[in-house]
């Protein structure tokens, strides 16, 4: 096994003639959770869909869980990846427990003419079990927060080594953000294996279970590390252009702007 859940190395990426990153290089290790932050417009999950294999590098080397982009049969590989995205692009009013399943399969919607081993509904029942949403709760009633967490329970259908998380919390209000915050707090716990990296813009949704974090601005990292030593209040300064105070309290932070 790799030692490294992902090695980025001079990774830039341009779209309609417009650099989105330049110059990344970061190495991401097997049981680290990483938090991605920067304002706005940075490339934080432009970054992100480069590390799930979703988008190819206009330049430079991404090892993603050992099995360098390019040359790798993509169906294997995002099979032992996990991506959670809010924007979610379902439009049927599915039952949760088969939005769950769909994570077996990759797609969207269930697949026509499959039928789910019992095993695997097994394993789609207990997810959602653990993360404390109903079997039968249908997506077009579902709060933002079912949803969120319907979606990590999706992600960790195929027990993947490697998670991803888009902005889990958008869309949340502070009780629901708080349960969002809880949910992946608690991930590292039950599958100590895994590894994490999450886009977020709001310092108060870092769960305390974060070991790193990358500052991004303008497509380049700032800084990029253990979280104590990258979310200081003069790197986060620097990144986002404006004087901002951290503050870390019972292992959670805050931003206090000047």
């Amino acid at each position: 096994m790799t030692e490294n859940a992902l090695d980025l190395q001079d990774v830039a990426f341009i779209r309609d003639g417009k650099r989105l990153l330049d110059e990344i290089t970061l190495t991401v290790g097997r049981g680290e959770h990483w938090a991605l932050i920067g304002p706005n417009g940075a490339g934080k999950s432009t970054l992100l869909n480069i590390c799930g294999g979703v988008t190819f590098p206009s330049r430079g080397n991404v090892r993603i869980l050992g099995a360098q982009l390019g040359r790798v049969d993509l169906r294997d590989l995002r099979r032992s990846i996990g991506f959670v995205n809010p924007r979610h692009p379902l439009r049927s009013n599915m039952r949760a427990a088969d939005i769950a399943l769909t994570g077996e399969t990759g797609s969207i919607e269930l697949v026509p003419r499959w039928t789910p081993p019992d095993h695997v509904r097994d394993r789609a029942a207990l997810l959602l079990k653990t993360m404390g949403v109903e079997d039968d709760l249908r997506w077009h009633t579902m709060s933002q927060g079912e949803r969120g967490r319907v979606l990590i329970a999706r992600a960790l259908m195929t027990d993947p080594p490697l998670l991803l998380l888009d902005e889990p919390s958008t869309g949340l209000d502070v009780a629901a953000r708080e349960q969002m915050i809880r949910t992946i707090a608690e991930l590292p716990e039950a599958h100590p294996q895994l590894t994490s990296v999450m886009v977020t813009h709001h310092f108060e949704e870092l769960p305390p279970s974060t070991t790193h974090a990358a500052l991004l601005r303008g497509g380049r990292l700032v800084a990029a590390g253990p979280v104590d030593r990258v979310l200081t209040t003069d790197r986060v300064t620097e990144c986002f252009d404006h004087p901002i105070e951290i503050v870390r309290r019972r292992g959670r932070w805050s931003a206090i702007a000047g």
